[in-house]
């Protein structure tokens, strides 16, 4: 695997913790507004929030796919003929 390549997994790696962890701190805020507002509580702005991230995670997802498919396909590999073996 190329630098630009190695480079591109770490970057895309990088995104998804974030994402998880702006999950994370959405539900946390999300909590703390809605007990000191109540009924005030926007929901579905919050709601919107967390669809955003949730489609932000699956552009991560498509984007992981397509990267390992050209990384195989440059190595002369097929990518739906390749079987992952488990950790040890």
């Amino acid at each position: 695997m190329t630098t630009v390549e190695s480079e591109a997994r770490r970057a895309l790696a990088r995104l998804r913790r974030a994402l998880t962890k702006s999950e994370r701190e959405l539900e946390a805020l999300s909590r703390a507004i809605r007990h000191a507002e109540g009924g005030d509580f926007p929901a579905d702005r919050y709601a919107e929030a967390g669809r955003t991230l949730e489609a932000l995670h699956a552009f991560c997802v498509e984007e992981g796919d397509r990267l390992e498919e050209k990384i195989l396909a440059a190595g002369g590999l097929e990518p739906g003929r390749i079987r992952r073996s488990s950790a040890r």
